[in-house]
């Protein structure tokens, strides 16, 4: 009995046959831009290369997708920083995809970048365990020769997460699950390089209804200041006008 042709085949014996290797693909991985927010200084995870190409340079995390047990790219994200810092940040999203064949000497390649956020106490003490992983203050990092093009997806995700600061309390995923509003107010500062009215911006956020008094309080300066914690809406509330306005 003769084979099929094309137009008489089902479906069902196109894929049986059909053969994934017989078209040239390019290496796919994703690389997280991980921020935290640790004695007024915002600072992001860095891992030291192990292995060619870019060995003993320090770069983002990051791996191959695993089509065995990574259902899709998040799946990805989240393994490979879960393996970096022995837990699963609360707050992640995707940021771009970069591909040419020149950032890998591996071959042509494309990477899908995501930026993550986690509170430092998190997972500092796996952090300080391992050697190859750091938290470095995001200037120091920013002025290091990071491997391939991670020093782009860096600069990329810090816009990113300087665009979140003007106009929704994302940010606030970098600090411990209960702060302070001026704790909250001295995170968007430092990501926006300026000082915001006081009064003004714990007006906005109080009036938008996105955090929760917790009922404690922690000292502050001398004074007891109200501990927060953020609302499950928070995460995608945006203000209509800048909380620089």
């Amino acid at each position: 009995m003769g084979m099929h042709s094309p137009d008489q085949m089902s479906e069902a014996d196109f894929l049986a046959q059909y053969d994934a290797s017989a078209f040239p693909s390019p290496l796919v991985t994703v690389d997280a831009v991980l921020f935290t927010y640790d004695a007024g200084t915002l600072k992001v995870l860095l891992v030291k290369r192990s292995s060619h190409p870019e060995q003993g340079k320090w770069a983002l995390p990051g791996g191959f997708v695993d089509p065995a047990a990574d259902r899709n790219l998040n799946d990805t994200a989240m393994r490979v920083l879960k393996a970096k810092t022995g837990v699963t940040p609360p707050y992640i999203e995707q940021l771009a995809t970069y591909g040419d064949h020149r950032r890998d000497k591996r071959g042509w390649s494309l990477t899908v970048s995501y930026t993550a956020l986690i509170a430092h106490q998190a997972c500092q003490s796996f952090v300080d365990s391992v050697d190859d992983v750091q938290w470095l203050a995001l200037d120091s990092a920013q002025r290091k020769a990071l491997a391939f093009d991670h020093k782009q997806l860096l600069a990329d995700a810090r816009e990113r997460l300087r665009q979140k600061a003007l106009y929704s309390i994302v940010p606030a995923y970098a600090l411990p699950e209960t702060f302070t509003l001026p704790e909250l107010q001295a995170l968007h500062e430092a990501l926006l390089g300026k000082p915001l009215p006081r009064k003004s911006f714990r007006r906005r956020i109080e009036q938008a209804d996105l955090v929760i008094d917790t009922g404690l309080k922690r000292t502050e300066r001398g004074r007891p200041a109200a501990l927060y914690r953020m609302r499950e809406r928070a995460r995608d509330f945006t203000f209509l006008r800048n909380l620089e306005a």
